[in-house]
C-alpha cells in the first residue's frame, strides 16, 4: 500500500515538472518575436544585425533628410551624432514626427537601410526614451531640456 502511494506521489511530481518545463518553453517561444533590442545608429553600423532580426533603433531625425516618396512611403535618416542610418517607412507617421526630434523605430536592417514597420515619436516637449538619451549623451550631442 505504501509503495503505491509513494509511486503515485512520484508520478504527480514528475508530471508537474514536465508541465512546468513545457509551459516555460511555450512562453519563451511565444515571446521570441516580442523582445526587441534597442540599438543606436552607431551600434547598427559597427555591428550590423542579421536581416531577419527585428530590433529598435532610436535617435534624432536628421535635419533635411525627410523625403516623401510615392504613396505613404517616407525616407529619412536617424542619427545619434556619431553615425546616420537611412530609414524607410511605409505608413502614417506620428503627428509629432519632425526633423531634429527624437524617434524610435521598430524593424529590420536590410542592405544598409533600416526598413521600419513602426515609428514612434516623442509624446510631449520633454520626453525621449532613456536608451536614446543615453546613446546621444555618449556621442555628446544631447541637450538637456
Amino acid at each position: 500500500m505504501k509503495s503505491l502511494k509513494k509511486q503515485r506521489r512520484i508520478q504527480v511530481i514528475a508530471l508537474a515538472i514536465v508541465a512546468l518545463t513545457v509551459s516555460t518553453a511555450l512562453i519563451g517561444y511565444a515571446m521570441r518575436d516580442g523582445i526587441n533590442f534597442f540599438r543606436a545608429p552607431s551600434q547598427v553600423l559597427a555591428e550590423p544585425p542579421a536581416p531577419t532580426e527585428v530590433f529598435r533603433i532610436g535617435g534624432l531625425v536628421e535635419e533635411g533628410s525627410i523625403v516623401r516618396g510615392q504613396g505613404a512611403e517616407v525616407r529619412f535618416s536617424v542619427t545619434d551624432g556619431g553615425a546616420s542610418v537611412p530609414v524607410v517607412f511605409a505608413g502614417v507617421l506620428p503627428d509629432l514626427f519632425s526633423e531634429n526630434e527624437g524617434m524610435v523605430g521598430t524593424g529590420r536592417y536590410i542592405n544598409g537601410v533600416f526598413e521600419a514597420s513602426e515609428i514612434l515619436a516623442k509624446h510631449d516637449e520633454t520626453y525621449m526614451p532613456a536608451e536614446v538619451v543615453d546613446a546621444l549623451k555618449e556621442q555628446g550631442v544631447y541637450k538637456e531640456p
